[in-house]
């Protein structure tokens, strides 16, 4: 069961750690709103990746070989980024009078649902954990703690990620926080073009 949750813990944080949307997503909330909210952006995450996993387990992977389902989703997803993404540019290049007013503070609750939603846009995720999982399953690593650990290993990355980006964000200047946003705003759009693309193709 050690080993099981240490492989876990592992393969949650480095899965976490790559650059992606949501990586995007808790800088720039953090940088813009603080550590908790970011903190919040990590815990959705990590609740959809352990959803996700859980579910490659139970072999929902078949499901995406349904065309007209896989491609439905993946189109979703591109459309839930490109929406952050344009809201996250809208922010950027409007005016400001030197800070958000109380009904655009992003609160840890709002985040975390942002997150769900963004995350859970990219269904092929489950088609990664279930080999994950069936590669752990050959080693012999039980599957309950290494949910476990997945879930505590994303959930670690992120919150790391956000504390720095929080930190970072409390000494930067509103120019430099706007540069934040631009360059979220671009590569969750890509990001958005990029599931599009794969979803259309596929």
């Amino acid at each position: 069961m050690g080993i099981a949750l240490v492989s876990g813990f592992g393969l949650g944080f480095l899965v976490a750690a790559e650059v992606g949307p949501i990586w995007l997503l808790c800088v720039r909330t953090s940088a813009r709103f603080g550590f908790r909210p970011g903190a919040a952006v990590g815990a959705g995450a990590a609740t959809v990746d352990t959803l996700y996993a859980a579910l490659g387990i139970a072999g929902a992977t078949a499901l995406l070989r349904i065309d007209a389902l896989r491609i439905s989703l993946g189109l979703a997803g591109a459309v839930v980024l490109a929406l952050i993404a344009a809201r996250t540019l809208w922010n950027a290049f409007r005016i400001r009078n030197g800070g958000e007013v109380v009904e655009e503070v992003a609160t840890p609750t709002r985040a975390y649902l942002t997150a769900v939603v963004a995350t859970a846009s990219n269904p092929l995720t489950i088609a990664s954990w279930a080999a994950i999982f069936s590669a752990a399953s050959v080693a012999g690593l039980a599957a309950a703690p290494l949910l476990v650990g997945v879930a505590a290993g994303s959930a670690t990355w992120f919150a790391l990620l956000a504390g720095i980006s929080a930190a970072a964000g409390r000494r930067a200047s509103p120019r430099a926080l706007r540069v934040v946003d631009i360059v979220a705003g671009v590569g969750l759009a890509g990001f958005a073009g990029v599931l599009g693309i794969r979803a259309l193709r596929s």
